[in-house]
């Protein structure tokens, strides 16, 4: 029985590498994510220009200055708690790829630094990874294992939203549907398929060691308590990030938190699909078509607070400290690491390492 379930569990991977191989080779993924890019940055675009062209804009004004400062306190609060959480993200990479050695300060900063210029630049795996290297190059790392990094990080990324979309939905398909506008029978049920394939995911990992990787890197993939850990980083960032916007919302009409966690939840994602720096103008888009109940001109004024303590303000302070540290190296006479090409960071090939006695966090 369990060799049958191996073997079907075999074809899947391979019609998946198959696929994988077909895009990367036939088609390519730059070309995919260009014109998904494109398409729903139109689509946003034309979506925003029929808002905001009836926004009046001393009303939002005044909806900035009558905004209860505790709130925006909160607000502030659940956003460092955020980014307090992604620091854990490369903590746990790190990790991941072997190298305990690099202390909790290190990934601390390289995660806050990477995240905020990231977020706001826009094409955060290269934004993000050249961040990254510029600090993990001083503890040795080369730019194969600042890629398994943004790898096994990105990874966290995925299954934490998957998680929190996937419950959510379930619970509230309604939700969803103000963002996508399906029926909320399909709703629930694309989220439960959604769980049921993560359950898949975890019992796969659980079962023995799993290395995927290409083009000479690997990275053997955590063992299950260790992917549940990472669904916990995953749910808690996206947690206080929801919290944070919950508290810049009108308070009426009242909606449930839920409701906005996975509104928040799937904004942010069509702003990460766009590619646009920070998501802007179709984030926003999108929660003010999902969040129709509200005045849009006091929702404008919490999307741009928001956006004011979410990006600019950590944005601002990763360039004083990375000026900062740059400017200290500079007058100790260190030289910048030497500039390497990153691999790509998606995997094409998913293997099983010849033995089941491995370390799981072994790296080749």
């Amino acid at each position: 029985m369990e060799r049958k379930s191996d073997d079907r569990g075999r074809k899947v991977l391979d019609a998946l590498h198959r696929a994988a191989l077909f895009c990367d080779q036939k088609i390519g993924w730059n070309r995919i994510g260009v014109v998904v890019s494109v398409t729903i940055i139109a689509i946003a675009a034309a979506v925003l220009y029929r808002i905001l062209r009836k926004i009046n804009g001393s009303e939002v004004v005044d909806a900035l200055v009558t905004t209860d400062w505790r709130d925006v306190a909160l607000s502030a609060l659940f956003v460092a708690g955020g980014y307090f959480t992604l620091t854990f993200y490369d903590l746990f990479a790190l990790r991941t790829i072997g190298r305990s050695d690099v202390p909790y300060r290190v990934a601390a900063l390289a995660s806050f630094t990477s995240y905020s210029v990231g977020h706001n630049v826009g094409a955060s795996v290269f934004t993000g990874g050249a961040v990254r290297y510029r600090i993990y190059s001083a503890w040795g790392l080369n730019a194969i294992d600042v890629a398994k990094i943004c790898f096994v990080a990105g990874l966290t990324f995925w299954l934490g939203n998957a998680t929190v979309l996937g419950l959510g939905i379930a619970y509230q398909p309604l939700a969803a549907s103000a963002i996508d506008q399906l029926p909320a029978w399909l709703n629930r049920t694309a989220a439960i398929a959604v769980l049921l394939v993560l359950t898949l995911y975890v019992i796969w990992v659980w079962r023995r060691p799993r290395v995927v990787g290409r083009d000479g890197w690997s990275v053997t993939l955590p063992g299950g308590p260790l992917t549940l850990l990472q669904i916990g980083i995953g749910i808690v960032d996206l947690g206080f990030c929801a919290l944070a916007m919950y508290m810049l919302v009108p308070d009426e009409p009242n909606i449930g938190f839920v409701t906005l966690a996975v509104i928040f939840v799937s904004a942010t994602l069509l702003g990460f699909a766009s590619h646009a720096p920070g998501g802007i103008g179709v984030f926003d888009a999108a929660m003010l078509v999902a969040l129709w109940q509200f005045d849009k001109e006091d929702l404008l004024a919490g999307l741009l607070l928001f956006r004011l303590l979410y990006y600019i303000v950590p944005f601002a302070l990763s360039l004083l400290i990375l000026g900062g540290r740059e400017l200290l190296l500079a007058l100790r006479g260190t030289p910048p690491p030497p500039i390497l090409r990153l691999p790509s960071l998606a995997p094409t090939d998913v293997t099983t390492p010849p033995g089941t006695c491995k370390d799981k966090g072994d790296v080749r």
